[in-house]
Formats: C-alpha cells, sequence, structure tokens
C-alpha cells in the first residue's frame, strides 16, 4: 500500500487521533536492560538513545524527562516523499503558539505537543483540514 503524497489530499484527509495517555522524552546511555516493549519510538543520536514512551513507565525507570507530552496520531497513510505535510501541519499549530515535535512512522505522522495544548492542537488541525475541503 503506497502512501498518499498529494498534500492538499493528506491535509484534507488528516484525521486527528488524540492517544490516551501522556508521554516523555527521555536518553538512555545504557540501553542493554532497558524494557523496549515500553518504549513508542526510539532515535539514536550521538549522546545517547532518545525514547519516547509513557510517562508512567519514565516514572517507574526513574528516567529524566522535561517535557510531558500528549500524543497525537494523524490519521492517514502518508507516504513518506509527500513534500510539505509536516511544514503544513506544524505551521498552522505554529500560528497558535502550540511546539510540536513529529515523528514520521512508516503509516502515519505522529505529533507530540504539550499536554495542555492537546484539545487546541485537535481543534487547529480539524479546522486546518476543514480549510482544505472548502
Amino acid at each position: 500500500m503506497i502512501g498518499e503524497a498529494n498534500l492538499a489530499q493528506l491535509v484534507q484527509g488528516m484525521t486527528p487521533k488524540l492517544n490516551k495517555g501522556t508521554y516523555v522524552f527521555c536518553t538512555l546511555k545504557n540501553t542493554h536492560t532497558f524494557d523496549w516493549d515500553a518504549v513508542i519510538c526510539t532515535f539514536k543520536e550521538t549522546e545517547g538513545t532518545t525514547v519516547v514512551l509513557a510517562k508512567e513507565k519514565a516514572d517507574e525507570y526513574q528516567l529524566h524527562y522535561e517535557y510531558v507530552a500528549a500524543w497525537i496520531t494523524l490519521l492517514i497513510h502518508s507516504s513518506l516523499e509527500a513534500v510539505g505535510f509536516t511544514a503544513a501541519v506544524s505551521a498552522a499549530l505554529a500560528e497558535h503558539h502550540i511546539s510540536c515535535n513529529v515523528v514520521a512512522a512508516y503509516h502515519h505522522d505522529h505529533l507530540f505537543v504539550a499536554t495542555k495544548d492537546a484539545e487546541k492542537a485537535v481543534k487547529v488541525l480539524t479546522d486546518l483540514s476543514k480549510k482544505y475541503k472548502e
């Protein structure tokens, strides 16, 4: 199944889904003894391995974090080669002073926004989608 690459179709068809829970970004120096089933996503950097996981799991493992986020999934299969989708989404959120950390996965784009902005972000994204349908 090939993902959608047309910007207008992507924005029109995106349905923002607010996932339950709160999530945090942590960095691990030693990844050998970690429970990988708890991880939402990872990225290996020179300074350590970044993991995104439920706040409760980070607390359980006594991991340091600074940013507590809500997780929004855009329910459209977006192509990894699509041009402008991330920019359109992040620009709309930026207009409303909402920070956004984007993770592009194989099937969907995932947004991590501050928990206080979660409902507002879903509304902004829903409104953006409606504008593209007009």
